[in-house]
């Protein structure tokens, strides 16, 4: 057998589509161990025909999609490393406060993940498919030319709207938390160019000389052990972790040209041309903001005085220490509590010897105590914060990052338990409808019948959003709870992550639906009906009651459940958030740090942060569709 019909040449020769059957059984991973065995098959796996193979199979984009993010970076390969780096963050986003809801959707944009905030509202009279949407926008991770992320916050702050840059620290495929973080950095070339220009400086520049003995200790040796000691953001005290974000934000934060205040993804439109014309805008507009995060502006010189250049979108330690030590409140924990060293100074040898007869016997305790004693020290040891100081001298420079991770959470009725301490958001699973259970996922609706139908004294309704899901207590008591996640009131009626109702899908209800037309006066019939209980008033805001009621499935696809002794009535319909937002109307975003999670409890709409102007919006909305109704229907 001939060399060219044996090894590497069979597969290279195979056709275009067989190849990409191949591909489809292959990993990234595969691919890449595939390039090193010859050079044949290296220039095979870094063919495009592959690659494309692989970005279909991350089940991200539709193939038009692809092919017009492939424009702007350097081959599918690269398209695929960031496709694969970014989905995990695709979903929806929740937190417990404010009350009315929060809710982060993250969909794709144009080579890019857009965090969309859903903004707590009214419906108007067209509904949910014909009512456009507010929202607001919170965050974007870009993806470069060669498949690398960058970050880009969204904030707006006195009066005018600013972008963040930042950089994406790491995202886990299974990720249930999104935390932003402010990390200190220590690059290698920085350090090898402060290295470079160290012993040239005095004492008063550099805090020290290096001596005969640091000289002779390598430059890489010197790296390792400067970065050796991290203190992990988290493991600082909540009120260090706010000042630090708040002092990074007000010095990174880049005004956004008009060139950049164009749509964030493309419209829903029908019309190829218009389509076009969106991924242009869309594309200059990614470009620019590639090119201003590279740039870092905003971004404080790093040893100014030695004419040294400055990272992107990092920050000078020195600038970090002098604010914080000018803020009242941080000059003990920057400075590691220079008040109790003063103390120390002025000790005497009989303090010593008190202390240190003190020392010996709390160890004594701690050695003969009780096995919970030892606990309760050892846990009080394991949740004392970090200092400050320690945290800002485990880098040269600081930066705002990203950071997805999986945490081990609790959940109590499909709502996840979460930290009132952290600036994060906690992913919600959503589950596709199966065989079995059919009626899982997002809905979203209006209490009242028929759905969505304004009154004369109350021209828009509440939009809620629920989640649907399964849970089996036991054999034959499989239930379905419906979680509330947004809430369009004025004033919080039920707190976020309340089950608004629950219901056992193994249990056929008996009750008859009380209405017989919906509002296009078309006979209504039912499919199904389950028993549950609908959430009431009980004996506190935070532990409401429940009543009896029925789950109604209308031949439409809507839900409807209906509360036996009030005949109130909440319809749900299934919601497609991306076609929703794409359709919706963007609004302004609160300051960076709330705009990525709002930490106070509340119980009004504060996302709307323009509260005024957002009412506004919707009444002019609902006029307009007033108008448009009485037009369709030749109503006075």
């Amino acid at each position: 057998m001939s060399s060219r019909m044996c090894g590497s040449s069979l597969l290279v020769d195979l056709p275009d589509d067989i190849l990409a059957l191949i591909g489809r059984s292959l990993s990234p991973r595969d691919i890449c161990n595939l390039s090193l065995c010859c050079k044949s098959l290296n220039t095979l796996a870094a063919s495009d025909k592959i690659w494309l193979t692989q970005c279909e199979m991350v089940a991200f984009l539709s193939s038009k999609d692809l092919v017009e993010w492939r424009k702007s970076v350097q081959s599918y390969k690269a398209l695929c490393r960031f496709l694969i780096s970014v989905k995990p963050l695709v979903g929806i986003w929740v937190h417990q406060n404010p009350e009315l809801g929060n809710v982060v959707y993250v969909m794709p944009g144009f080579v890019s993940v857009v965090g969309c905030r859903i903004i707590p509202q009214e419906l108007g009279p067209l509904g949910i498919e014909e009512g456009p949407i507010l929202w607001a926008p919170v965050f974007e991770v870009i993806g470069d030319y060669n498949g690398s992320t960058i970050l880009i916050l969204h904030g707006r702050d006195n009066d005018h709207d600013y972008i963040y840059p930042g950089s994406v620290k790491s995202v886990e495929k299974n990720c249930n938390v999104l935390l932003l973080e402010v990390e200190p950095k220590k690059e290698k070339y920085w350090s090898q160019v402060y290295s470079k220009s160290f012993e040239h400086y005095s004492d008063e520049d550099t805090g020290r000389k290096i001596s005969r003995l640091d000289s002779r200790i390598s430059r890489s040796q010197r790296f390792v052990e400067q970065s050796a000691i991290t203190v992990p953001f988290n493991k600082l005290s909540f009120g260090d972790r706010r000042k630090l974000l708040e002092i990074v934000t007000s010095r990174i934060r880049m005004d956004i040209p008009d060139s950049a205040r164009s749509p964030l993804f493309p419209c829903l439109r029908g019309d190829e041309d218009e389509f076009q014309r969106d991924m242009m805008q869309l594309s200059e507009r990614r470009s620019l903001l590639i090119k201003m995060h590279k740039l870092g502006g905003g971004c404080i010189d790093w040893l100014a005085s030695h004419e040294l250049p400055c990272p992107p979108t990092q920050i000078n330690l020195g600038e970090i220490k002098k604010i914080l030590d000018r803020s009242s409140g941080f000059r003990n924990s920057l400075c590691g509590d220079d008040s109790r060293t003063q103390c120390a100074r002025r000790k005497t040898l009989t303090d010593y010897f008190r202390d240190s007869f003190r020392q010996m016997l709390r160890r004594s305790g701690s050695m003969n105590g009780s096995r919970g004693t030892m606990k309760s020290s050892s846990s009080s040891t394991e949740n004392k914060h970090a200092q400050l100081h320690d945290f800002l001298n485990s880098g040269d420079t600081i930066g705002l990052t990203l950071r997805a991770s999986t945490m081990k959470l609790s959940s109590y009725r499909a709502w996840p338990n979460m930290h009132d301490s952290r600036f994060a958001l906690y992913k919600l699973p959503i589950r596709a409808p199966t065989v079995g259970q059919e009626y899982a996922g997002l809905w979203g609706g209006t209490f009242g019948w028929p759905p969505g139908r304004p009154t004369e004294d109350k021209p828009g309704k509440a939009l809620f959003f629920l989640v649907l899901s399964y849970y089996e207590e036991s054999p034959g008591q499989r239930q379905l709870i419906a979680t509330k996640i947004l809430e369009g009131t004025h004033y919080v009626l039920h707190p976020n992550g309340s089950a608004m109702f629950i219901v056992n899908v193994d249990e056929p209800s008996d009750d008859l639906f009380p209405w017989n037309a919906g509002a296009d006066s078309l006979p209504i019939s039912v499919k199904q009906a389950f028993s549950g209980e609908g959430i009431a008033n009980g004996y506190g805001f935070r532990y409401p009651g429940a009543k009896p009621g029925s789950l109604f499935v209308l031949h439409d696809g809507m839900l409807a459940f209906l509360w036996k002794e009030s005949r109130a009535v909440l319809t749900l319909q299934r919601l497609n958030l991306e076609d929703l937002l794409k359709k919706g109307e963007r609004v302004p975003a609160l300051p960076p740090i709330a705009n990525f999670s709002y930490l106070t409890k509340s119980y009004s709409n504060v996302f709307a942060g323009f509260a005024n102007m957002t009412t506004s919006l919707s009444s002019t909305r609902c006029s307009n569709a007033m108008l448009v109704l009485q037009k369709k229907f030749n109503v006075d």
